[in-house]
């Protein structure tokens, strides 16, 4: 069974729905030593399967391509292809969300391809173009007050959200 931290670098890997057209990026610093002060993430598993998540890291000094200030976090999400489409990924984001919240953060950012089909999921749970940032759209989810409450992941997917 694969671990927390080897799922996390795969799923940064799918994220990236094109790659970037900003230089090079180092990714490392969205997903090395996870599990540090301040990280949030979520795992979504369906039949005893992990098969997304999404994971919230933050990042200061001006570090990362969702880079707003240096008290919100950037997030990241991504579900195995198979698993896209389904209800899994609007679950897996609002519980992501819900949690940042309680962890005391007031927004949350993200860049997104503008290509990309999750746009239309971001921005019913809440996020907000605010800019551009080489080639995608930055966006921003603001969480006081959550407009949304926490789903019960019993309630809405077969299986479970687990923090």
């Amino acid at each position: 069974m694969k671990t927390d931290q080897e799922n996390l670098w795969t799923w940064l890997q799918l994220s990236l729905h094109d790659a970037p057209a900003a230089p090079p990026l180092d990714l490392r610093l969205h997903a090395e030593q996870w599990g540090r002060a301040g990280d949030v993430g979520v795992v979504a598993e369906v039949d005893n399967r992990d098969v997304g998540g999404c994971w919230m890291r933050l990042l200061r000094g001006g570090a990362g391509l969702a880079y707003v200030d240096d008290e919100t976090p950037q997030l990241g999400i991504a579900l195995l292809p198979e698993f896209r489409h389904k209800g899994h990924g609007q679950t897996l984001l609002m519980t992501a969300l819900h949690m940042a919240r309680e962890a005391g953060y007031r927004q949350v950012s993200l860049t997104v391809h503008p290509a990309n089909p999750a746009i239309a999921m971001l921005e019913r749970s809440g996020f907000e173009a605010i800019g551009e940032r080489h080639g995608d759209r930055l966006m921003v989810a603001r969480l006081e007050p959550l407009a949304h409450p926490a789903p019960q992941p019993g309630n809405v997917l077969p299986d479970v959200v687990r923090h």
